[in-house]
């Protein structure tokens, strides 16, 4: 078992291909995708592909990206959607984005918000994404954790260990991409060595972010046993049991899925 725990199949260059790259992502021994949406105008498209593909899972969100071309966004939108279709098992990918500030920070938030509210009402993951903004979605994270649990992961993982332990105590999941194979990611590297077991997932982020040997190339879903090997060295583990550890924690989060 190994399971990319978010890939983007409909975007442009992936979709066009999507056929090929699912049929090399099963001969690597990938057994399961989640197929992130990132604004409304592709959910249509990212769940026609789920179902249309048994191994295939999608999610529904807004990305911190699009926050301001989503003003409208709100809690009963998202649920209503979300509980719609069987196929949705996450939502996201939403956060908070302060590297490249292509929303308005408020507006980011006020998303963000509404998304942990839909994830606690259908009781879907939620998928996080935060760049340059540890504090704000830390101090976001703890007061919506006081209103009620919901069940998150930080997707991508790329921030500080401290941030690392944060989200932890607050029982969220860890997802490491290709990021973890560069050689100047050593601060990640001692991370994903670190990350508790039972709270593991690995990803590709396709088609962004390709492991090493395939960097600079477009990513892929196969892509993710590359990392997962990685992370399985780093970790001093056989890449088998890195492999079962991580599809096991993906199902038990993402528990609307089944293998």
């Amino acid at each position: 078992m190994l399971v990319d725990s978010h890939c983007h199949l409909n975007y442009k260059g992936m979709a066009e291909q999507q056929d090929v790259l699912l049929e090399r992502a099963r001969a690597s021994g990938v057994t399961a995708m989640l197929n992130i949406s990132t604004r409304a105008s592709e959910w249509d498209a990212v769940t026609a592909t789920a179902h249309r593909e048994e191994d295939v899972w999608a999610s529904i969100g807004i990305h911190p990206h699009e926050a301001d071309a989503h003003a409208d966004i709100d809690t009963a939108r998202l649920v209503t959607r979300a509980e719609a279709d069987d196929r949705v098992i996450g939502i996201g990918e939403t956060g908070l984005d302060y590297f490249y500030d292509h929303s308005d920070r408020e507006q980011q938030r006020r998303s963000f918000i509404a998304h942990i509210a839909a994830s606690r009402a259908t009781g879907l993951p939620l998928i996080i994404h935060t760049r340059d903004a540890e504090d704000d979605t830390a101090a976001i994270l703890a007061d919506e954790m006081g209103k009620g649990a919901f069940p998150a992961l930080i997707h991508c993982f790329t921030a500080s260990a401290a941030f690392a332990a944060k989200v932890l105590d607050m029982g969220l999941y860890i997802s490491i991409s290709g990021i973890v194979t560069f050689k100047n990611a050593k601060d990640l590297q001692a991370v994903a060595r670190d990350i508790p077991a039972d709270r593991l997932l690995v990803e590709t982020d396709a088609p962004f972010l390709a492991p090493v040997p395939h960097r600079g190339k477009q990513g892929e879903p196969a892509f993710v046993a590359d990392t997962a090997r990685c992370v399985a060295g780093l970790r001093e583990e056989p890449y088998e049991q890195l492999c079962e550890t991580t599809s096991q924690n993906f199902y038990r989060l993402f528990d609307r899925a089944r293998p």
